[in-house]
């Protein structure tokens, strides 16, 4: 995700940079409101110039070791902002009038969602952002100011224009709109909604310590209450602190979102045979195929400093697979020959399905990306099959919303393939599990090699 990202207005104006226009005075106090709306803006900025915000976060962070700073807060805005960027964005683009450099617009973004979700605070919000516009540009403070009190006094008449554009109204961008109407005539709303929500928080109990009841027992006696889902990961009422969660850090609970657990079920290990992870980062369904069968495991990942986080996850719960570093499509590079009995094929993909988490993703996607991913994983399924074992079963996922990289790609890898055999999963042919308040989206095919 290394380009601009296309939600409309704030780079169509040719935004200018987001480095500030003149030096900063004195230091905004670390636990104000207007230093929060300072450090997420600087991180919407990153996001609207084309920057990953995971990264761009992280690096904010290391960069301001002040414990008093309000990160919670910081993460909250931001995260609010990039939800609502369509919104926020059509609202504010009546209201000004030349371009403003882009960290100054983005502290307008951040300005305006508080507003909108803070009406009791707009005194303090305006005033807070002011002094934030104060610190990065101390010349554009009126700006700053003029702006947001002319969103509060047209505030009405700019929420119902906003209503008026799909773009805005939904908060997703126009051509992702057009493929979900296509593809889910009855369901692309709720989607839609879905990407918007706050995501929920859900574990998976590590069966080799305790059941799904006795894990949801456990954690009742710890005040944390947990509805136990068809799949039994257990969904939270409210997200907590790892530390809250009983024997978190003895590998008796994982966090996975609900939607992601069904992917070591739908595989169905069993002891002894030999299993591939591949793309297998950051190693959470690693973790959960070790909990349910003894097997031979093998997780692939390409990037180094990911393929460390499922070392730590499977540390952490006491097991252990063989990690190799690789490109997946390289088989010469890590593949020994061998067969393997089963493949979880959870393949680079849009990230559709789980914009909630990653509200970035929604702004920095193209539509011209979709068919490139696509094509990525036509590439991976192709290479992956050479190495499944006839008779073998290789499960396809995605956590996409995306057609084109799922029954679509499944359709045409049965066409290049005449070996390969549907299987059904709980007696559908495929599962496509859409996002809603319980779970992320994604989407599971299951293949048998024949032979």
């Amino acid at each position: 995700m290394n380009q601009k990202p296309a939600p409309r207005r704030a780079v169509s104006r040719g935004g200018q940079s987001s480095r500030r226009p003149t030096s900063p005075r004195q230091p905004l106090p670390p636990d104000s409101l207007a230093n929060s709306l300072s450090l997420a803006a600087q991180l919407v900025a990153a996001v609207i110039e084309g920057k990953a915000l995971t990264e761009q976060l992280a690096q904010l962070r290391h960069g301001h070791p002040n414990p008093d700073i309000n990160w919670g807060a910081v993460q909250d805005l931001t995260y609010g902002t990039l939800r609502e960027y369509g919104r926020g964005d059509a609202m504010l683009a009546p209201l000004i009038q030349k371009p403003l450099p882009t960290l100054i617009h983005a502290l307008l973004l951040v300005a305006c969602h508080r507003l909108e979700h803070r009406p009791d605070q707009q005194h303090t919000v305006v005033d807070q952002a002011v002094n934030a516009a104060a610190f990065h540009a101390v010349g554009l403070k009126g700006v700053v100011n003029g702006v947001l009190r002319n969103l509060l006094r047209r505030i009405d008449e700019l929420r119902a224009k906003a209503d008026r554009d799909d773009a805005a109204r939904l908060c997703h961008p126009d051509w992702w709109i057009k493929r979900l109407r296509r593809s889910y005539p009855n369901e692309w709303e709720s989607v839609l909604a879905a990407g918007n929500m706050h995501p929920p928080m859900a574990l998976r109990a590590n069966r080799r310590h305790l059941t799904s009841r006795q894990a949801q027992a456990r954690l009742a006696e710890a005040g944390i209450e947990a509805r136990l889902l068809d799949n039994d990961a257990l969904l939270l009422d409210a997200p907590c602190p790892v530390e809250r969660i009983p024997g978190f850090f003895e590998g008796q609970f994982s966090v996975q979102d609900a939607g992601a657990q069904w992917a070591a079920r739908w595989l169905a290990p069993r002891d002894g045979e030999r299993i591939l992870d591949a793309c297998a980062a950051p190693g959470g369904k690693t973790a959960h195929i070790l909990e349910l069968a003894d097997a031979r495991v093998t997780a692939l990942e390409l990037d180094p400093k990911r393929a460390r986080r499922i070392e730590e996850n499977l540390s952490r719960i006491g097991a252990t697979a063989e990690i190799k570093i690789a490109d997946c499509v390289e088989l010469d590079r890590w593949w020994d020959g061998q067969p393997f009995d089963r493949i979880l094929a959870d393949v680079p993909c849009s990230a559709s399905g789980v914009v909630r988490r990653h509200p970035d993703i929604k702004w920095l996607r193209r539509n011209t990306d979709i068919p490139a991913f696509a094509a990525q994983q036509a590439k991976i399924l192709d290479a992956l099959w050479q190495t499944l074992a006839p008779g073998g079963t290789m499960l396809y996922v995605t956590c996409s919303v995306f057609e084109e990289e799922n029954r679509t790609q499944i359709a045409r890898f049965c066409t290049r393939h005449a070996d390969a055999k549907r299987m059904m999963i709980d007696n559908r042919i495929e599962r496509i599990v859409l996002p809603n308040a319980d779970h992320d989206g994604f989407y599971y095919a299951l293949l048998r090699k024949d032979g």
